[in-house]
């Protein structure tokens, strides 16, 4: 699955996309594996009260079904102006 990063998260983690091979169910099981991978994942992903998932382009919530999901994509919320 291609997992995208933007903004801080891209920052953080060091990296604006990656291939990731999980056997996640869900975007929070998804994240607990990231965390897991380094430090820089767990800086990541330390807040999510901080940041979005959309789930091949929807805008989705952490315990979103990662079933036949071919992206999933990080990033702060977003503000107007």
């Amino acid at each position: 699955m291609q997992v995208l990063y933007f903004a801080w998260v891209r920052e953080r983690v060091g990296l604006a996309k990656e291939q990731v091979d999980t056997q996640a169910a869900t975007v929070m099981e998804l994240v607990e594996e990231l965390r897991a991978r380094e430090d820089r994942y767990a800086a990541a992903f330390a807040d999510l009260s901080a940041l979005r998932v959309a789930v091949d382009q929807d805008l989705t919530d952490f315990d979103a079904s990662l079933a036949n999901a071919r992206e999933v994509a990080f990033f702060p919320p977003m503000t107007g102006g």
